[in-house]
């Protein structure tokens, strides 16, 4: 399309034959989802302690997006259940504090607000949270594309791998229709079906 317009600029052509023609929009796989071995390696760099280990395991424990992730705190804890309404969707979540989680705040300053703070202590906002997560990726040795959505749609995947339904990982994650939801469990079952295929007498069988 821009070549058809730079020839009629050029005196080329009379007319633009592309005129008044859609571009064809490409189908996008969407944020990459974490892989176990990637959680592991960023896990292994980024000690308990620090700020790069609290926030992954908000992130892949919570499975909320990051917007609500930044704002989180022990305001939001109540009878061992950490609620957060969303502030895309104003989408109550609520919650069971897992074991895993319970012992990073735990460690935690009783006098801040929140759980991740920015390096002078203050708030952070969703964006400078990305930038700064994308750094600790890079400090970890990950390949690039790792966001914090990422493992957002993790926690959804390992949801699915131990059986939730997906108005179970709808209660949890806070999505709002069920195609969402849905697709993970659809994922975690072709898992299944590979492993059960590979374990069957068929499957066992090596090339010649």
């Amino acid at each position: 399309m821009q070549q058809s317009r730079h020839a009629v600029e050029l005196g080329w052509r009379r007319d633009d034959p592309t005129l008044g023609i859609r571009k064809l929009k490409e189908k996008s796989g969407g944020f990459t989802t974490w892989e176990e071995e990637h959680i592991e390696q960023f896990l292994a760099h980024h000690k308990p302690g620090t700020r790069a280990h609290r926030a992954l395991m908000l992130l892949l424990w919570r499975g909320q997006r990051r917007g609500d992730v930044v704002h989180l705190g022990r305001q939001h804890i109540r009878d061992g259940v950490l609620t957060v309404v969303q502030r895309k969707t104003a989408q109550a979540v609520d919650v069971p504090i897992f074991p895993d989680l319970k012992s990073v705040w735990d460690a935690l300053p009783k006098d801040n607000l929140t759980f991740l703070v920015s390096d002078t202590g203050g708030p952070l906002t969703p964006e400078s949270f990305t930038n700064w997560f994308r750094d600790m990726v890079k400090e970890a040795k990950l390949p690039d594309g790792l966001s914090p959505h990422g493992l957002r749609k993790s926690a959804c995947g390992r949801l699915a791998e131990t059986g939730c339904t997906p108005h179970q990982i709808m209660a949890i994650s806070g999505h709002q229709t069920l195609s969402e939801a849905t697709r993970y469990t659809v994922a975690a079952s072709r898992k299944d079906w590979t492993k059960q295929a590979m374990a069957s007498p068929g499957g066992k069988k090596t090339g010649t």
